[in-house]
């Protein structure tokens, strides 16, 4: 046995090449090339289904001969064949996304119609040292914004022209009267609610009820100081965080592509420190739920307005009157010349007047 063995090991390499164990394998090293040709044929027709041309993977045959370059250069070009032309159509999901085109943005005022009610008749705005509120107040609707970037949201107010105004009462119009006065600071309102993200913008109506008007130009509360009988232009901004570095409240509102501005034409109004236009103040008692203090509360208010409305022509003087002065109208009625009886129908009426504001005041 040992000496089969010993001549089956010493077999001439020609032998060797005819026997079983070669035989067995190269039948094995056959299978493999072949299925390793058919997965070639089958990736190289996936590529030309999806455009690429075929030509560029010829050298993916592990069994091939290399070429002439070096094995790096192999490795680097089926490495291109395979992965280039997702990663050259797509980009990566670490790829931060180019920001929402400030085009987009829409902005819609609320309470349109009262707006347009006032702006017919000739919007007024109370302002004083202390600072008042504006009615009505400017709220918008924002729509157009990249939900996932952020944003400030501001306002501020800036002359219609260079004139100053004065209202004439017999025609019951606003006439110019001179050159504006000199500008104020600037003053910029910035929404309490800033910086927050474009659909948390989106998602509610912003308000700028809290702002406040004021005449006191060494105000330091941070309302928009302005001048009295002036017309004015109310402009909401929407500025983008990259180009918010400029904003300031004591600051104009900072130009460029990441801010966007919007005005309404019926939100002008003009500064007064007492309503001028008996119009606008019926308005704003009926439709501000603030003013609930003006409006008819009883009966005792309205049989006394009823009262001076029938005697409009009468004025208060300056002093309250008195019994005593009633007392001293009567003696002094035959130098003042005056009949008895329509003396007596003023003392009455000025009787009544004094008893119901005295009702009024305890009640």
């Amino acid at each position: 046995m040992s000496e089969r063995r010993r001549s089956a090991a010493a077999l001439s390499s020609r032998a060797h090449a005819f026997s079983v164990e070669a035989l067995i394998g190269s039948n094995k090293k056959r299978k493999l090339r072949g299925w390793e040709e058919k997965e070639l044929e089958l990736s190289m027709e996936s590529l030309a289904t999806d455009g690429e041309d075929p030509a560029h993977c010829l050298d993916m045959d592990p069994d091939s001969e290399a070429s002439p370059g070096s094995d790096g250069e192999g490795l680097a070009e089926r490495t291109s064949c395979s992965f280039g032309s997702s990663a050259d159509l797509a980009p990566g999901p670490c790829d931060p996304s180019p920001p929402a085109s400030m085009d987009e943005i829409q902005v819609e005022l609320q309470c349109a119609d009262l707006w347009k009610r006032f702006h017919d008749i000739g919007t007024e705005m109370i302002i004083t040292k202390a600072g008042r509120r504006m009615f009505p107040a400017m709220r918008v609707k924002i729509a157009g914004l990249d939900p996932h970037q952020q944003y400030y949201i501001a306002m501020d107010i800036v002359p219609v022209d260079n004139k100053r105004y004065r209202y004439v009462y017999h025609s019951s119009k606003w006439m110019v009267a001179g050159n504006a006065d000199s500008p104020v600071p600037p003053r910029v309102y910035i929404h309490p609610d800033s910086l927050a993200s474009g659909d948390t913008w989106m998602r509610q109506v912003v308000s700028f009820d809290k702002l406040k008007l004021t005449n006191n130009e060494l105000d330091d509360q941070g309302h928009i100081i302005l001048h009295s009988m002036h017309k004015y232009q109310p402009r909401v901004h929407v500025i983008r965080k990259d180009f918010s570095s400029e904003l300031s409240p004591n600051k104009p509102v900072p130009s460029g592509e990441g801010v966007k501005t919007f005005s309404f034409p019926e939100t002008v109004f003009t500064t007064v420190t007492a309503y001028q236009n008996q119009q606008i103040t019926r308005l704003k008692i009926d439709r501000n739920p603030f003013a609930k203090g003006f409006r008819d509360s009883g009966r005792n208010r309205t049989g006394l307005e009823a009262i001076m409305e029938t005697y409009a022509f009468w004025r208060p003087p300056v002093r309250t009157l008195t019994f005593e002065d009633f007392t001293n109208m009567q003696k002094q009625q035959g130098i003042c010349g005056c009949p008895s009886s329509e003396l007596g129908h003023t003392l009455l009426l000025w009787q009544v007047c004094l008893r119901l504001l005295n009702f009024s005041h305890h009640a």
